[in-house]
């Protein structure tokens, strides 16, 4: 009686430190998210700038008049800012997807007390074991027989 407590105790201290260092993994990957959140948040105005800076100097080689300057620069800076947004918004929607595969991929199957498989995820693994499975025809072929696969 005492080993099966002290099991059932060992089960319960593994299965929250395991929750713990879930929620610790959890944290550090949000953490991650909102520091890359950050330095993506300055990709609009660095590629309007860079782009600012090198009109600016070509058409002060060039020589263009001040007033037709300033509005190709104005132009320019806005088509900049509107591409370093799209830009933006690709990297954002493309980390979001990488996300959400690599949870449906890292999804744990978590045992409950009574030793079952929790949650919907247990039903998918059961059905793709169930398709995995190879079929059989009933038909053997010979030696002499070739199979055909199309």
């Amino acid at each position: 009686m005492e080993k099966e407590e002290q099991k059932q105790e060992a089960f319960i201290t593994d299965y929250a430190e395991l929750k713990r260092e879930k929620e610790r993994e959890r944290a550090l990957e949000e953490k991650k998210a909102e520091i890359r959140a950050k330095k993506r948040k300055l990709i609009p105005p660095f590629v309007m700038l860079l782009a600012g800076a090198i009109v600016s100097i070509t058409m002060f080689v060039q020589h263009y008049k001040s007033k037709d300057m300033l509005v190709i620069l104005l132009c320019v800076l806005l088509v900049f800012f509107v591409a370093g947004e799209v830009l933006k918004y690709m990297l954002d929607r493309f980390e979001a997807d990488a996300e959400a595969r690599r949870r449906e991929e890292g999804e744990v199957f978590e045992m409950g007390p009574d030793g079952k498989a929790e949650g919907a995820a247990a039903a998918d693994t059961a059905a793709e074991e169930q398709e995995n499975e190879p079929q059989q025809t009933g038909r053997r072929f010979d030696d002499d027989e070739e199979e055909l696969i199309f």
